[in-house]
């Protein structure tokens, strides 16, 4: 949480120990960025003062969408870049991310920060500070090569960092446009950001039926993760949209290869297949579908939780801007409406995210436990990333949440006859390692 984990001085030694990272590869110039949330000004600046210190001089792009950093780095070919954001979490949370020689940096590298900047472990010197404006270019960036979609759309942009750029953007679109919630709130006034929770789309689907619109968009607090509704106001879910984005990208390059993370639906790696593709299942986590992407050479990837990566025409990182004009230009191409497209699309039983607390010393051990025994007995076990099952009913996963002291589980089936039998398996195996299932919220 801001100013109860970490504070302003926190944020300048992190930059003095990422900048000292630049300067030892011999690179001078980086981007910082933040969203909106009420600390963030003081920790961008802070953050700043720290790179400059080590003779490494910063962009600052002031107050944007966190992808908008991440564009910043292939515009101007910069070495690196940080973006002060708490994404989709509350109001009152903050943090940072992260991206080095043009990947994300994460897991071990972090740790590696944070000891240096711990230990004091940073170089001298005297950089520059420079403010500019790259807000133009990169709405012009994101329909340079837009193929064509003339919808009725409505957009949500939960009060967040994405406000401004989405107004820029929807004036370059054709159809017809009709944005909410664009004005800038590092409170979120008006729901909480994050659209991959259906509660928070009421609004846009309020929208979309009383003005009878074709679809809905929406964003979250720094506009990484997109979620969407059809014209009846049906939630279209993460796993869903990469069906739909998969289609003409597979046209261009069939049998590519298409990653989803293991929370997504067995529908979406069989259509995968059907159309041609290569599904690949992966570990949840933006900068880990990066790695693998960058590894595999896969020119798409998304989550459940609506982060969607597209290589495909565009740089590769997570970019709900970019996603949602490929979206539009994705109905387009398919000759049906969003709402014809997922009346069609198959069906099945399944839970929304399901999370629920545990001791951070238990998190990854139930897990492990619950790896042994299903290997013990038999069971047809994905282990990439926790445990996802397999049975004739269908599927269930248990996962830690690599962010948050929770357990992550998430069951599909044929009917709800089998659902429940998934469930009571999940239930069945928590109580073995002395852990309740309680509701958790989500999808």
């Amino acid at each position: 949480m801001a100013d109860r984990d970490f504070d302003a001085a926190f944020a300048r030694s992190l930059g003095q120990a990422f900048g000292t990272l630049i300067a030892e590869s011999g690179k001078k110039l980086v981007s910082v960025g933040r969203d909106c949330r009420l600390t963030s000004d003081k920790y961008a600046a802070a953050l700043a003062e720290g790179i400059r210190s080590t003779g490494v001089s910063v962009v600052d792009i002031g107050m944007c969408p966190t992808p908008l950093m991440y564009f910043s780095l292939f515009h101007w070919d910069l070495d690196g870049g940080i973006q002060v954001t708490g994404s989709h979490n509350p109001p009152e949370y903050n943090g940072f991310k992260m991206l080095l020689n043009g990947r994300s940096v994460f897991g071990e590298e972090i740790q590696k920060l944070g000891r240096r900047a711990a230990d004091g472990e940073w170089s001298e010197g005297h950089g520059s500070v420079e403010q500019v404006d790259i807000l133009d270019a990169y709405v012009n960036r994101l329909v340079q090569d837009f193929q064509g979609g003339d919808f009725r759309v409505g957009w949500d942009a939960g009060n967040g960092a994405g406000g401004p750029a989405l107004e820029k953007l929807v004036a370059k679109l054709p159809g017809e446009h009709h944005a909410i919630h664009t004005r800038i709130d590092g409170t979120f006034p008006s729901h909480h950001p994050d659209p991959t929770v259906e509660a928070n789309l009421a609004d846009l689907k309020a929208l979309v039926v009383q003005k009878g619109l074709d679809f809905g968009i929406a964003f979250d607090g720094d506009a990484d993760r997109i979620g969407a509704v059809d014209a009846k106001g049906r939630v279209v879910w993460g796993d869903q949209l990469l069906m739909i984005l998969a289609e003409p990208v597979l046209k261009e390059q069939p049998g590519a290869t298409i990653i989803a993370d293991v929370k997504a639906s067995q529908i979406l790696f069989d259509h995968v297949a059907k159309i041609g593709g290569t599904p690949l299942m992966w570990k949840t986590g933006h900068s880990l579908i990066k790695s693998k992407m960058k590894e595999t050479g896969a020119p798409l990837a998304g989550e459940m939780s609506g982060h969607i990566f597209f290589k495909h025409r565009w740089y590769g990182f997570d970019d709900a801007l970019y996603a949602a004009v490929r979206l539009i230009e994705a109905v387009a191409q398919s000759g049906k409406s969003l709402t014809e497209i997922m009346d069609e699309m198959p069906t099945s039983t399944a839970t929304p995210e399901m999370r629920f607390p545990v001791d951070e010393s238990r998190k990854f051990a139930v897990v492990a436990e619950v790896l042994h025994r299903l290997s013990s007995n038999g069971a047809r076990v994905d282990s990439t990333d926790g445990a996802r099952v397999m049975t004739d009913d269908g599927w269930w996963l248990l996962r830690a949440s690599n962010t948050q002291d929770v357990l992550v589980a998430r069951a599909e089936a044929g009917d709800e006859d089998g659902l429940n039998r998934l469930m009571a398996q999940i239930d069945e195996q928590l109580a073995l390692s002395g852990v309740e299932r309680t509701e958790g919220v989500g999808h």
